[in-house]
């Protein structure tokens, strides 16, 4: 063998090695207490309960080619199942997980709604297709050795085998497999989750010390909190605010909105720009996927209601002193504007977040806020 062929050989290994890791891992989401899936027992993956109906195992299985009647997967799935090695009375159900399709023509496809007398007449009737020329040749195919020592097998136990068996076909592929995973992992930020399925994995794979080995209920769910705890947002973070310069045409195009016509009644021209940039800055904010959307949404509303309460107070002090109206109004827009921002929990926001949200409250008729000041 060249190689190129071992290696090829060996990366063929390595990623059924993983896919079945992926279907095991998948399979521990599913863990009740007392549960534990088995790797390499018996086969590929294995679900084991306190008893046989609570008990699966799972034959993993990535093929490009189609299931077909004469196929070796089915065959050779049956024939490992059959072997005196394997405690079938231990599961309830066995399932062959393929990502095979069945083939156009097989008499397989009706199995899993079949007993295990019309399974056995599938399986005569593929059989009898064989010539004897083929099943005595001197060196049979493998798919007929296979075949042979499944139909030769003792009938009580190949109808026992038979009753159990669950065809999986057109299964995920791995990466399909992955998002089916990722999708599982409620809580987590969306930069985080392959940290996370990660972590998940390097957990598996450190298990595989041995030809068998097994992960239980506990263990996977303890090492499920911990990965939460690394990984889970701890603290709120603020999406980038820039100091967003609005254009010419976005100044004009906003210049029926409330807030802007509220400057305007001070004739504060020159800052309808930066307050026009500000709002539209924020509103882009509230429009982004964040992964933590839901979380930002709702202290965005809460911060908001405390400057309006501040500018409230604000407001009512100025209207104490005012003499020249345009002046003092002018002055309560710059110190508002130019004022630090409240905190936010342990965090300072940018201060074009607390303008942008002035300038929002100003656009709320509810609110009836305005900048402008009477003698």
């Amino acid at each position: 063998m060249s190689g190129g062929q071992t290696k090829n050989a060996a990366l063929t290994t390595a990623l059924a090695f993983h896919y079945q890791m992926l279907i095991g891992l998948d399979k521990c989401f599913s863990l009740d207490e007392g549960q534990a899936v088995y790797f390499e027992k018996d086969g590929d993956v294995s679900l084991l309960g306190e008893n046989a109906e609570q008990s699966s195992q799972t034959e993993v299985k990535d093929y490009a080619s189609p299931l077909t009647d004469h196929h070796e997967n089915l065959w050779k799935t049956l024939k490992n199942w059959l072997s005196p090695e394997f405690e079938h009375g231990q599961y309830g159900v066995l399932v062959l997980h393929t990502t095979q399709a069945f083939g156009a023509k097989t008499r397989l496809k009706n199995w899993n709604t079949q007993t295990a007398d019309q399974r056995l007449e599938v399986l005569n009737d593929i059989y009898r297709e064989r010539i004897e020329g083929q099943l005595n040749a001197e060196k049979p195919s493998g798919i007929i050795k296979l075949q042979k020592a499944v139909m030769a097998a003792k009938l009580p136990l190949l109808m026992n085998v038979l009753e159990k068996v669950t065809l999986f076909t057109e299964a995920d592929d791995a990466q399909t497999l992955e998002k089916h995973i990722l999708a599982r992992l409620a809580g987590i930020p969306k930069s985080n989750l392959r940290s996370y399925l990660g972590g998940l994995i390097g957990f598996v794979y450190a298990q595989a010390g041995q030809l068998s080995w097994s992960i239980n209920c506990k263990d996977f769910y303890a090492k499920c909190e911990e990965l939460t705890s690394q990984l889970c947002k701890k603290e709120f973070t603020f999406p980038p605010f820039t100091g967003y310069e609005a254009s010419e045409l976005e100044v004009e195009s906003h210049q029926d909105k409330l807030f802007v016509q509220k400057i305007t009644e001070i004739a504060h021209h020159d800052m309808i720009a930066d307050a026009v940039g500000n709002w539209i800055e924020l509103q882009n904010s509230l429009l982004e996927q964040l992964d933590e959307y839901p979380l930002y949404a709702d202290k965005t509303k809460s911060y908001q209601d405390k400057l309006v309460k501040r500018f409230k107070l604000a407001y009512s002090s100025a209207q104490l002193e005012v003499v020249d109206s345009l002046k003092s109004s002018k002055l309560l827009y710059n110190n508002t504007i130019a004022e630090q921002p409240l905190n936010l929990s342990n965090d300072t926001p940018p201060i074009e977040y607390k303008n942008g949200l002035i300038h929002d409250a100003m656009d709320d008729e509810e609110r009836n806020l305005k900048w402008r000041m009477e003698p």
